[in-house]
């Protein structure tokens, strides 16, 4: 038998504060997308001018973090012509993410969620979710 630690929808408030509050700190709306170690979403905020289309690239940033157990922009330095993922970016029927911002949140070294924005660059986007990560420690373990 197995016990899993998974975000709650606290944490993932903590989370969203967080990275709303960078992304208006930098000027860009963002979609901001919570979903707990499974991948599965918990909490979604489309900021006011948030784009349209980053909702559904946000949840998926989110949704690969948590469920490779690795940022999105790792996969995209490896995931290009001659790199030894090429071509992972069609996996899960497309889901799968190589584009900065989707990051796994880590508690007692375990990845228990992921984090994914988008609507920005993907420096920004990253900048953004590194936010969410960053109030999420400072709030949970400070």
């Amino acid at each position: 038998m197995q016990q899993i630690t998974r975000l709650d929808l606290a944490d993932a408030k903590i989370l969203l504060d967080g990275a709303r509050a960078k992304a208006d700190e930098i000027g860009v709306p963002m979609c901001i997308a919570i979903v707990d170690e499974s991948g599965n979403l918990i909490a979604f905020e489309r900021m006011n001018g948030g784009k349209v289309t980053s909702t559904t690239i946000a949840i998926d940033k989110a949704y690969t973090a948590a469920g490779a157990k690795r940022a999105t922009h790792e996969y995209g330095e490896v995931s290009q012509p001659g790199k030894p993922a090429y071509g992972i970016n069609s996996a899960i029927g497309g889901r799968l993410m190589v584009v900065g911002g989707g990051l796994p949140v880590i508690a007692d070294e375990a990845v228990v969620g992921g984090i994914g924005v988008s609507s920005g660059t993907p420096a920004q986007d990253r900048e953004v979710a590194q936010a969410g990560i960053d109030h999420f420690v400072a709030e949970t373990r400070g």
